[in-house]
């Protein structure tokens, strides 16, 4: 038992010797450690305190002189332009640089007038009346410029439909807006609206200082599901509640003529527009459920329209793979030949009644019928316009629209400024102008005489 109180007490011993001699490196590892903090802590001083005399040196005087500061910018800016413009020119196959360049006369221009005319100015028709002056010099009639409000107006007409009440308000010669046509089914229609109405007030407001067209600018713009016409109809005040829809406008009607036990179709076409072809099929179909045995097609009047939708109604007639027209891009170009792909045809007697008015897709029409078809067509010679138009609305919801292609007939033959020659030239007589109808129309008459033989 004494020995091991002496060895454990040894090992206590021993044990307290290291713990003091650890404690003594500790102590001595300390010291160095916080003069190693101390002599960085010096140098932090010693290198923030060279930072700061350097900044005050610095900031004693300027970096760059302000003549070089705008030198930079405007270097930088010169750099990002001409980045941008190649960029634009690499994406869209068009020199904007260069059309920037062509451009500085009208800009010089335009600014030499704004910044320096005494009179009042209307930039807008400044810039107007330059689109107009670059149209004009292209020295073609078709290629032309259509302000916002009339481009409204032409995109309705073209497209078939708008957002309204479906009918048609013309300006007198004595000021008064008078119906003078109502869409079959329309809003107007079934509202009671009649032609020979006289428009006096709109939504409780008179439109007897105003003309048909801001009649319509008010209606399409008013944003409202309904409106109130007053008219004056058989010397008497109406109100009438409409309500806003849409509304088809109709380009096509129809009709069955009955002469000497024969029956024949008869089908008017004032537009080729977007929903014409739909038309057209339909009174086609319904003509031929009763029982037709041939068929004129009236395009009188007609400025043509979508080239789309004339290919489509003759490709109702033609037989598959027939040449409805050709088409080039340029004088060097080859003629590409647009066929009918359907399978769809007609054999049956067709007669196309054309005049001075008929134009453009009525032209592809009359000549498809004649030369692919073995058609006939009486009347006027035609306008003459052999050549196909794109638009492009511009950024304020004005349109140009320019000449890309020229066409020719399925034989391959220009109309362009001749116009199509009847194979029966009737001009038609005073006794239908002072009386219109089926009976005093002598061209119509000779169309259905020629189908009756």
């Amino acid at each position: 038992m004494l020995y091991l109180f002496f060895v454990n007490c040894g090992r206590i011993s021993y044990v307290m010797e290291m713990v003091n001699v650890t404690t003594k490196k500790d102590s001595k590892n300390d010291i160095k450690k916080k003069d190693k903090a101390k002599e960085k802590d010096n140098d932090k001083k010693n290198i923030v305190k060279i930072v700061k005399d350097k900044f005050k040196e610095n900031s004693d005087k300027d970096l760059y002189t302000h003549k070089e500061v705008i030198c930079v910018m405007l270097f930088s800016l010169g750099i990002g332009f001409i980045m941008c413009f190649g960029c634009m020119s690499l994406f869209v196959g068009k020199n904007y640089i260069s059309v920037v360049k062509d451009l500085d006369k009208v800009v010089d221009t335009y600014y030499a007038i704004v910044d320096n005319y005494y009179g009042d100015l209307d930039t807008n028709k400044l810039v107007d009346g330059a689109v107009e002056g670059m149209i004009s010099s292209v020295g073609d009639v078709f290629t032309s410029y259509t302000d916002a409000d009339d481009t409204e107006s032409f995109n309705d007409t073209i497209k078939g439909s708008y957002e309204g009440i479906g009918c048609t308000v013309a300006t007198y010669t004595d000021g008064s807006i008078v119906i003078i046509d109502v869409f079959e089914g329309s809003p107007s229609d079934k509202a009671g609206i009649k032609e020979g109405d006289v428009v006096i007030k709109v939504d409780g407001i008179s439109y007897e200082d105003k003309t048909s067209t801001e009649l319509s600018q008010y209606i399409k713009n008013s944003g409202k599901d309904k409106v109130v016409l007053t008219v004056v109809r058989d010397d008497s005040e109406v109100d009438i509640a409409i309500d806003l829809d849409k509304v088809e406008i109709p380009s096509v009607s129809g009709e069955i003529i009955e002469k000497e036990d024969k029956k024949i179709g008869y089908i008017s076409i004032s537009i080729f527009a977007n929903n014409s072809y739909d038309q057209f099929k339909d009174k086609l179909e319904e003509l031929e459920k009763e029982g037709i045995d041939s068929l004129i097609i009236d395009v009188r009047g007609n400025s043509g329209g979508y080239l789309s939708t004339v290919t489509d109604i003759c490709s109702l007639f033609l037989e598959k793979g027939k040449v409805i027209y050709q088409l080039n891009d340029s004088e060097t170009s080859k003629k590409k030949s647009t066929k009918d792909t359907t399978k769809e045809k007609r054999e049956y007697d067709i007669v196309v009644l054309v005049d001075g008015g008929s134009a453009s897709a009525s032209e592809v029409l009359a000549t498809a019928i004649k030369e692919s078809y073995g058609g006939t067509v009486v009347g006027t010679t035609s306008y003459g316009k052999g050549t196909v138009q794109q638009t492009k609305k511009l950024l304020d919801g004005s349109m140009i629209k320019y000449t890309t292609q020229k066409w020719f007939t399925p034989n391959g033959n220009s109309i362009n400024e001749v116009g199509i020659t009847p194979d029966y030239i009737v001009e038609l007589s005073d006794g239908y102008y002072s009386n219109p109808s089926n009976d005093t129309d002598n061209q119509l008459q000779e169309a259905i005489n020629l189908l009756i033989k």
